[in-house]
């Protein structure tokens, strides 16, 4: 796996939650939320989709993304593929119309790293509610005013990182993001020890 398979191969996934998961159930439900779930992540209602590892699974349907565009996977899926119109911004930049392009590595990579993080997010507060968005593709809770969570990677990390961002700025050595802090999955391991980078950010924060 290759730092340029890591970000193909996260865009790819990001599109999948967007265009063939978010978007489809948005317009049934309203409903843009995803969760994580083993192997990949799902929808929260109708209809039932999930990503595991390089296939979308609906009901007893399983397709391989590898070489399929969005429009194709969503078509086997019996969903219409596109975001959820007018609810954000920001999203993927992916056009449906484009292929899906995986390194199976990276989607562990990838996939391994939302599920430790998930379980760190339940552990350090498990009344709140675990979302993967769609529009910035990450897990996390917002407690006290704290947001906590798990992103495969992005401009400011190009690689899966724990984060946690007060709503009001911090200072000190901790707080190395103009977000708050973050620190790699590959430095932190498993989800015990990204447990333990949220806590430490609770504490400072508070």
């Amino acid at each position: 796996m290759t730092p340029t398979s890591l970000s193909t191969t996260r865009r790819s996934l990001h599109a999948i939650a967007e265009l063939v998961l978010a978007g489809p159930q948005h317009r049934a439900s309203g409903d843009i939320r995803l969760r994580v779930v083993e192997g990949g992540f799902a929808t929260v209602t109708a209809p039932d989709l999930r990503l595991d590892g390089t296939s979308l699974v609906a009901g007893e349907l399983r397709v391989a993304l590898g070489g399929l565009s969005y429009v194709d996977v969503a078509t086997a899926a019996g969903v219409v593929a596109g975001e959820p119109a007018g609810v954000y911004k920001e999203g993927s930049g992916v056009r449906p119309e484009e292929v899906v392009v995986l390194d199976p590595a990276a989607v562990r990579t990838i996939t391994d790293a939302f599920a430790a993080g998930d379980e760190a997010l339940r552990r350090l507060d498990p009344g709140a509610e675990r979302v993967l968005w769609p529009e910035h593709f990450d897990v996390g809770i917002t407690v006290d005013g704290v947001n906590y969570g798990l992103s495969p990677g992005d401009g400011h990390v190009p690689e899966p990182y724990a984060y946690v961002g007060p709503h009001e700025p911090r200072t000190g050595a901790f707080w190395n993001m103009p977000f708050g802090a973050a620190r790699p999955v590959r430095e932190l391991g498993d989800a015990r020890e990204i447990l333990e980078f949220f806590e430490t950010g609770r504490r400072l924060a508070h």
